[in-house]
């Protein structure tokens, strides 16, 4: 089994779980029950992480079925927080005329907040359980949102690996981290496991966020450096670079936004092999940290080796050197 083929077993089953709690948002909220589901059917996920909470359940129980109505709330969570990424980027966040930005942002208050509790009071649990339950949403929107926030505000000049490293484990860290553990608590597991199941989860995202980044190089879109993000790959070329190089692509951010020359070589100078070896091992070691706490948990023989290979897919070293890049002596100066 892989985490496809997991997926394929119960994605109806997800959709069927959210379309119940649209369902229960009742007849007064006709407009907000449609406007929700325009927004879910446009910002379709192109992973399907909602796997997630099945598999970290399944491990300690043997049964991932139980944790569906985890697996919606992932998706809702994830649904609405994309939307609000792309919307304070300023970027990609119209849906096609379906509905106008406004109505999409309040629509994503109740696809990321409302919905997901309201499936949570619906589950027979012990009222401790449910309560923990609701703890983490409400804890995983305030530091995903800080790490976000951390993430716009971020500075290049005084960027560095643990930085962004910190920013990530809140902005992407976070909210996996609020899933595996929900999917922990929901199994009834020890306390102790939780906060293990929290700490992979956190892993996961930091790998997850990378495996974004570079997915947008190689997309062509270089959204990050239009916007001036700060990516782990960037600082990584930053803090190695010689004071000379350093300036110079520092000067190359600074005109990234408006400028596809400056983009164009800065996209060169973070594909260099020697950056892109350092970053493997980086990735590697982050890695070894999912693989490392995943043994720690042990649990069922079955579904450990389908979040060990969801790990490795998230841990791909996508990017290839540009054999290419610009020779100007400032940046020649730094790839030593």
């Amino acid at each position: 089994m892989s985490y496809l083929d997991l997926h394929r077993e119960v994605a109806q089953d997800i959709d069927a779980e959210i379309e119940t709690a649209l369902e229960r948002l009742g007849p007064l909220a006709r407009t907000t029950r449609s406007s929700v589901a325009k927004l879910l059917d446009h910002r379709k996920l192109r992973h399907p992480l909602s796997v997630l909470p099945l598999l970290a359940h399944a491990i300690e129980t043997g049964n991932p079925r139980p944790a569906i109505p985890l697996s919606a709330v992932h998706l809702l969570w994830w649904t609405s927080a994309c939307y609000l990424d792309d919307l304070a980027d300023a970027n990609g966040a119209s849906i096609s005329g379906e509905l106008t930005e406004n109505e999409a942002l309040l629509a994503s208050v109740i696809t990321g907040n409302a919905l997901p509790i309201q499936i949570l009071l619906e589950q027979d649990l012990p009222s401790q359980a449910r309560s923990a339950l609701i703890t983490e949403i409400l804890n995983g929107w305030i530091i995903g949102v800080d790490g976000q926030i951390d993430d716009m505000r971020g500075d290049v000049r005084s960027a560095s690996r643990k930085s962004v490293i910190e920013t990530y484990r809140g902005k992407s860290g976070a909210p996996f981290g609020m899933i595996t553990a929900m999917a922990a608590i929901f199994s009834g597991t020890t306390a102790e496991k939780v906060e293990l199941w929290r700490e992979f989860g956190f892993v996961f995202g930091i790998l997850w966020q990378i495996f974004n980044d570079q997915e947008d190089i190689l997309s062509g879109r270089d959204e990050d450096l239009l916007n001036g993000t700060v990516t782990y790959l960037l600082a990584s070329v930053i803090e190695d670079a010689s004071p000379a190089s350093r300036e110079h692509i520092l000067s190359l951010c600074t005109a990234a936004g408006r400028s596809h020359h400056a983009r164009s070589e800065l996209a060169g100078l973070l594909r260099t092999p020697t950056a892109l070896d350092r970053y493997r091992a980086e990735i590697d070691a982050f890695r070894a940290e999912g693989y490392r706490i995943l043994d720690e948990l042990g649990g069922d023989e079955t579904y450990l080796p389908v979040l060990r290979h969801l790990v490795e897919h998230a841990s791909q070293m996508l990017l290839e050197p540009d054999l290419a890049p610009d020779l100007s002596p400032a940046v020649v100066s730094g790839a030593a």
